[in-house]
């Protein structure tokens, strides 16, 4: 009777799992085989799922219109490049908070951490003005050097750094190691689960930002691949077909990076969530 409740339990619940998984993922199915559809095809009633007649030339064509290549390579540049300063930072940051004490070590964590409630809307024209100071607007470098430090990375740096035994960085002193060799040797290998979760957050949130590019970029040929979308957007009408296309190729970059990392992924994130 016990094993048959056990069984039933588990059938219900995969079942459950399955039907949540094709409820989330049904909106992106249909952006990928709505990109295959004429233009015709999008609004008809009742709704086709399946493309009647597929065509490729909502590609071609959303492809011709424009510099999309650059737009898609300047994302890319921006992506890769901010998630690797991310990364970097973080990890430095969450090891030095977790592993080394120093006078106000925990008052200036806990001001870093409250900087997460401040919104950019609020902190948005210092830091253009500081951008254009710089001589770094209108640059994509304008767009990644200011958020490459976020509060997020490194709390979850730290919360993982946290869990890592104090008695392995002490018994590689006492063997001579120096503490440049200790981090890139002993802590970075070990701190590939939470690399993994940061790097698929920093590039997901590179990526599909929107905001920020709009301000800090002028010039039409370094635009991101966001603002590339939102140039299909007239002010009379929207061209869905070619729109469609090309977010089916603007969200390719974010599932390959998460296939990628999915193996530390959670790991890393249920790692961070358990010691303070």
């Amino acid at each position: 009777m016990i094993m048959n409740n056990r069984k039933t339990f588990k059938i219900l619940h995969y079942a459950l799992l399955v039907i949540l998984t094709a409820f989330f993922l049904f909106p992106v199915l249909w952006v990928v085989l709505s990109s295959f559809k004429p233009q015709s095809e999008l609004f008809q009633i009742p709704i086709q799922i399946m493309p009647q007649q597929w065509t490729f030339e909502n590609y071609i064509e959303a492809m011709s219109r424009g510099d999309f290549v650059r737009y898609f390579s300047n994302s890319l540049f921006v992506a890769v490049t901010a998630t690797i300063i991310t990364v970097l930072i973080s990890i430095m940051a969450g090891y030095g908070f977790s592993k080394y004490f120093f006078i106000g070590r925990d008052f200036l964590f806990m001001v870093m951490l409250a900087t997460l409630m401040i919104p950019l809307q609020v902190i948005m024209v210092p830091i253009f003005l500081q951008l254009k100071a710089s001589g770094l607007l209108n640059t994509l470098w304008g767009i990644i050097i200011p958020p490459s430090a976020t509060p997020t990375g490194i709390f979850l740096a730290r919360q993982y750094m946290a869990t890592l035994p104090n008695s392995m960085i002490e018994a590689a002193r006492i063997d001579g190691a120096g503490e440049s060799r200790i981090f890139f040797h002993i802590i970075l290998p070990l701190s590939k689960p939470i690399i993994a979760t940061i790097t698929i957050f920093s590039f997901m949130w590179r990526w599909n930002d929107y905001l920020w590019p709009l301000i800090v970029i002028l010039d039409d040929k370094k635009q991101t691949i966001q603002q590339a979308l939102a140039n299909f957007v007239g002010q009379l009408q929207i061209n869905w077909s070619q729109l469609l296309a090309m977010t089916t190729v603007a969200i390719l970059p974010v599932i390959i990076i998460f296939l990628v990392f999915q193996k530390y992924f959670m790991t890393g994130i249920s790692a961070g969530a358990v010691k303070g």
